[in-house]
């Protein structure tokens, strides 16, 4: 078994950070080999630019779509993306460990998607979701919160944790990947601290203990369920036969609120 893991933490001293060794070393004393990518500290450059593209199609005007699909068909792609496009494809299971930052994941990692995703090379019109380039492999999210599971839940001061991981969640099950259960670390204070040192550290060792147990079985878990293309009718919404998984794809137009 391989395992590929995304870091998206500034500091490799972070909680985060720990995590990400954990998983690596946890799985590989499992026998799996499990490479990591630490975008920080590779340098990874997260905006889409013209100038990643050494044989433009169009170097009056960059068009992002046009120019990956030119660069994919052409088989010049940069050195970086082709480096993520080979560890994904050659990875059983694919980690993104990353803290929430203002309820989203941190800039990093949204232009790794960017740039990675291909279009082209990763994904096109007929190449999605069940028909995905990714497709057979496994991805899960794992990320850091400041505050209690309560502050993330539906009612939550926070927001809902689930609503806020989604879009990655989503694009993850749109390459192909099958997306399991994010495994979300609550309290883990930085800055801001809520509690005392030693209900920190009781906390952290408690999460990171947590974690390890679910990657000794983290291959046979089912994937969260979401819609495949057959789902959806011509128009692009989804037809009244079909299954619905959650409130972010759904039959009704507006739904009652609490």
């Amino acid at each position: 078994m391989r395992a590929h893991i995304v870091l998206a933490h500034p500091e490799p001293k972070s909680f985060n950070a720990h995590l990400a060794s954990i998983a690596r070393e946890t799985l590989k004393g499992r026998g799996w080999s499990a490479t990591l990518t630490d975008l920080s500290a590779d340098g990874f450059d997260p905006c889409e630019k013209a100038t990643h593209y050494r044989e433009p199609l169009n170097g009056e005007r960059f068009d992002v779509q046009s120019e990956q699909r030119h660069a994919s068909a052409n088989q010049t792609l940069p050195a970086d993306v082709y480096a993520e496009i080979d560890r994904l494809e050659q990875a059983d299971v694919v980690i993104l460990q990353y803290p929430m930052w203002w309820h989203l994941p941190p800039a990093i990692l949204k232009g790794w998607m960017d740039r990675v995703f291909v279009y082209g090379e990763v994904y096109k019109s007929t190449f999605r979701f069940e028909n995905g380039r990714f497709v057979g492999k496994k991805a899960v999210l794992s990320t850091t919160v400041g505050t209690s599971p309560e502050t993330y839940a539906y009612n939550g001061r926070s927001g809902d944790i689930d609503l806020m991981l989604w879009p990655v969640n989503f694009s993850l099950a749109y390459v192909g990947f099958d997306v399991l259960a994010p495994h979300v670390a609550y309290g883990v204070e930085a800055g801001l601290r809520y509690s005392g040192a030693d209900v920190v550290a009781k906390r952290l060792q408690k999460i990171q203990d947590d974690w390890v147990h679910r990657l000794q079985t983290i291959k046979n878990e089912t994937a969260i369920p979401f819609n495949q293309m057959a789902d959806w009718g011509e128009d692009g919404r989804i037809k009244p036969s079909a299954p619905v998984y959650g409130p972010f794809i759904r039959h009704r137009e507006n739904l009652e609120i609490e």
